[in-house]
């Protein structure tokens, strides 16, 4: 919907407006959408790694994902049981106006309507130490970015406990170097075992501020899968990690393998002289997220 305004020199503007109703039902959507769908990238690395796998039983295991991607899609059922906490990502255009409602209250709405029609489990507790559930899985996880334009684009990616629990962030020094973040990153993975349900997809976040590297990290998982950074340096390192991963020999689900991992990403980020954060994502073999814009 457009609305109409002049401004002091008489001039007609246009501004683009959506109903927080429109916000809720997109949600709502993808909520489910995310979790009955493995995306294509994902299944494309399935089918490129079953043809590299040596492992027998790791060959088996990335068979049973792929059919159980199948099942998913065709019943449109969640690929898990743990349907996660809703993360949503935010784009949201200067020059748009939301009616009818607040911009989160309408994001919440949804989650709480799109795990209710499509049976997706409740994983959130109002009180981290009471432990009380919500009941609906609200509420989300919001990161916002304000961005040119007149449009609201919307990702919503749903976080399992099992991969999220093996996060890790590091303050190292700045001597550390490239060499300090190989080493934590590595270790991380090592620590993270099968508890993330491998193969797994791993984001990483270096720089900005303690908080900042770890948005890093979950915003690394949002990329294409295997889509190579577009600073070249970056992308090398992003290559050397996945090799390294690889031959930790973890495996699908595990079990052992050349299969850890389906992918590094990496993103960065201008931090303080003294400083070098770092930050681990990890996500299970599907990670989940699916975008719209309103």
């Amino acid at each position: 919907m457009q609305h109409f305004f002049y401004n002091c020199m008489g001039e007609v503007l246009s501004i683009k407006t959506i109903a927080a109703g429109a916000i809720t039902e997109t949600v709502a959507r993808l909520c489910m959408e995310a979790n009955f769908f493995l995306g294509q990238d994902i299944t494309d690395a399935f089918n490129k790694t079953l043809g590299e796998e040596t492992s027998l039983t790791g060959k088996e295991i990335l068979k049973q994902l792929i059919q159980n991607a199948q099942i998913a899609a065709e019943n449109k059922v969640p690929m898990c049981q743990d349907t996660g906490v809703a993360v949503i990502f935010l784009e949201l255009g200067q020059d748009l106006q939301i009616a009818g409602g607040g911009l989160y209250d309408a994001v919440n709405e949804g989650v709480r309507k799109g795990y209710a029609e499509g049976y997706l489990r409740k994983s959130v507790v109002d009180h981290p130490l009471l432990r009380k559930n919500t009941g609906d899985n609200t509420p989300a996880v919001i990161h916002t970015k304000i961005v040119p334009g007149e449009n609201l684009k919307i990702t919503v990616a749903p976080k399992g406990g099992g991969s999220e629990n093996m996060s890790a962030i590091k303050m190292l020094k700045p001597s550390e170097g490239i060499e300090g973040v190989k080493k934590f990153v590595l270790e991380t993975v090592k620590a993270a075992g099968p508890n993330p349900c491998p193969p797994i997809v791993v984001g990483v976040g270096i720089g900005g501020t303690f908080e900042k590297c770890a948005l890093l990290a979950k915003e690394a998982l949002l990329r294409k899968l295997g889509g190579p950074s577009p600073i070249p340096d970056i992308a090398e390192l992003e290559k050397e990690l996945m090799n390294a991963v690889n031959k930790l020999g973890i495996g699908p689900q595990g079990l052992g393998g050349r299969t850890t991992a389906l992918a590094v990403h990496v993103e960065i980020y201008p931090c303080h002289i003294a400083s070098l954060p770092v930050a681990v994502n990890i996500n299970c073999h599907s990670t989940r997220h699916k975008e719209a814009v309103l």
